[in-house]
């Protein structure tokens, strides 16, 4: 049976490439994750990381 992986915590970011080490003294290597899909989850922590558009400001001209 499989089991679910909660994730830790979801990050949301304006940025397509992100990094992700687990944090603290116990963390993992660091990795690089690409956001391809809007989102992506680490394999060694379960973070999910989740792209969110910056806003724009040229908007408000």
């Amino acid at each position: 049976m499989a089991t679910a992986f909660i994730p830790l915590e979801t990050v949301e970011t304006a940025a397509r490439r992100v990094a992700c080490d687990g944090d603290g003294v116990l963390g993992h290597p660091r990795i690089f994750l690409t956001l391809e899909d809007g989102e992506i989850e680490c394999p060694y922590c379960g973070r999910r990381f989740v792209y969110v558009p910056a806003p724009d400001s040229s908007a408000d001209s």
